[in-house]
């Protein structure tokens, strides 16, 4: 049975009509065994999933089971909380670097870099050829931001 799955219960005007006590009982006792085997796998579950759990002994307590799980989840909505920061601030800088781009092909400005790596920063020395850039691909970059003194 997986998480997922929701416990059918059936109710009193579904089922037939219990000839004794004792069938109703039964019928009860198994509907609530089945009831605690889904809530038992449904830990096991947590407790498998749970990378802090997993090599634990089989008998973790519910407790446990539920503490180690309350700090997994939290340590990981900081970990995304962390992650999205990191995905804004790489946006604010592309958007800055595109900004960057397109005022630099306004004003014919040369914004070419040395380094491969630094290829939007403006650089001192930039009539240096970029040393491993490959004739035709330093042709094109020289195009797309109008600097003839890397076509040496």
């Amino acid at each position: 049975m997986s998480d997922n799955d929701d416990i059918k219960v059936e109710s009193d005007e579904e089922q037939p009509r219990f000839q004794s006590a004792a069938d109703k009982r039964a019928h009860h006792n198994a509907l609530e065994r089945k009831r605690r085997d889904h809530i038992k796998d449904s830990f096991h579950s947590l407790r498998d999933s749970d990378p802090s759990l997993q090599g634990e002994k089989p008998q973790a307590s519910w407790a446990q089971i539920l503490d180690k799980a309350t700090e997994y989840i939290q340590y990981m909505r900081r970990k995304n909380h962390t992650h999205q920061q990191d995905i804004d601030d790489l946006k604010q800088q592309n958007a800055l670097l595109e900004q960057q781009v397109r005022t630099a092909s306004r004003t014919s400005e040369p914004i070419v870099s040395c380094s491969p790596y630094q290829l939007l920063q403006p650089c001192q020395a930039h009539d240096q050829r970029m040393p491993g850039l490959p004739s035709p691909l330093l042709d094109r970059l020289c195009e797309s931001v109008n600097c003839s003194t890397l076509r040496r």
